[in-house]
């Protein structure tokens, strides 16, 4: 079974909310001044995660947060990622690298062993498909997977991924199709490919082309787009993490709970809509 095999189970099981543990020290509520910046996110991220464990269907953490502190924060990051894995849940880190040879072979390691060891990670595709394949091993031989960018809800996505090529495509389905393409040996027993896409926000009608051209390949979407309820699981980070500050009087673990629930209850009916 690979990990987007689990995934796929967890979302059927728990819903499709991904809970992205992007968490700045500034998001903090209170923070305990005998502790380091990165022990005191640790201690915030603990609390999320098992707030969350029973309503989420993954747990995404951006490594970025956590680099902006030093080695003090890729110690949190190292022991987020640990503690998030140890619910049984996927988790996928959030590094977006892009880059090719052995540079690329050694972010694949240090991303899927050791201290910094994740169930799938994201992906920049633009150096081309050796940017991707030194991963590839890992899905083949240890089911991890990877969520490759595709279509991005950025506004400056419009600069590339939207121009017309020659043959009418745009370039993030150009980009979508060589992906799908390779992901077609990366096959699971719930019929979805490890090699996976990032999807951004999209129109209705965009988001149902895009579900339609690529039936089995899971989406790691910052909007939704989902395939009878699963096929993606829909990011929110701030709007989980923060989510004490929209509930006056509740604790920022009980908050990011119930916001977790009525994600999920939201998603659910614009699923059930289609």
């Amino acid at each position: 079974m690979t990990n987007m095999d689990k995934l796929y189970d967890s979302v059927a099981a728990n819903g499709p909310v991904c809970v992205g543990l992007d968490t700045e020290i500034g998001y903090l509520p209170a923070t305990d001044p005998a502790k380091t910046a990165g022990e005191n996110v640790v201690e915030f991220n603990r609390a999320v995660i098992a707030a969350t464990r029973g309503v989420a269907g993954c747990y995404k953490v951006q490594i970025a947060y956590y680099e902006s502190l030093g080695l003090d924060g890729l110690r949190a990051y190292a022991e987020t990622l640990r503690m998030a894995r140890a619910t049984g849940l996927p988790v996928i880190a959030d590094i977006k690298r892009g880059d090719i040879a052995k540079t690329a072979e050694m972010y694949a390691k240090a991303h899927f062993t050791g201290d910094f060891e994740a169930d799938i990670v994201t992906l920049a595709p633009y150096m081309g498909l050796d940017s991707i394949s030194p991963y590839l091993p890992y899905c083949k031989e240890q089911g991890k997977g990877v969520f490759v960018l595709c279509r991005t809800s950025n506004p400056g996505s419009r600069d590339f991924e939207y121009q017309t090529l020659a043959d009418g495509r745009t370039v993030y389905t150009m980009v979508g199709d060589a992906l799908t393409q390779l992901g077609a040996d990366y096959m699971g027993e719930r019929g979805y490919s490890s090699v996976g896409l990032v999807i951004g926000g999209t129109t209705g009608e965009e988001a149902a082309e895009i579900r339609a051209r690529y039936q089995n390949t899971f989406f790691l979407i910052p909007g939704y787009g989902m395939k009878q309820g699963n096929g993606g699981v829909v990011n929110s980070s701030r709007g989980i993490l923060l989510a004490y500050k929209k509930q006056p009087g509740v604790a920022f673990d009980e908050a990011a709970y119930n916001e977790c629930v009525r994600m999920r209850e939201d998603i659910q009916s614009e699923c059930d809509k289609l």
